[in-house]
């Protein structure tokens, strides 16, 4: 299961889902793909906007500055992952 921890500056996400076999798996590669797009986007609009740890099975995203721009992204990601949550509620988990 996808263990999701959502705070006011800080979003941490760790394990893998279980859907399917690695390189199969949806529900990993959604949650993967909605992260680090919006990781990307965050650094190409302020590369000190956040602090990042990217590893096999965990990513943490410390927000370190806000705007209306990165306050957007970081409520889409986070939109996005409740909604694919709703679709995969025994794979992901988000508190």
């Amino acid at each position: 299961m996808i263990k999701i921890e959502i705070k006011e500056n800080q979003i941490t996400i760790m394990g893998h889902s279980g859907y399917d076999i690695e390189g199969k798996d949806i529900v990993c590669a959604s949650v993967s793909s909605i992260c680090i797009t919006t990781v990307n986007a965050l650094l190409s609009i302020d590369e000190d906007c956040i602090e990042y740890t990217d590893k096999d099975g965990y990513l943490k995203i410390v927000i370190k500055k806000h705007s209306e721009v990165i306050d957007k992204l970081i409520t889409n990601m986070n939109n996005l992952l409740i909604e694919l949550q709703s679709k995969y509620k025994e794979y992901i988990k988000i508190r």
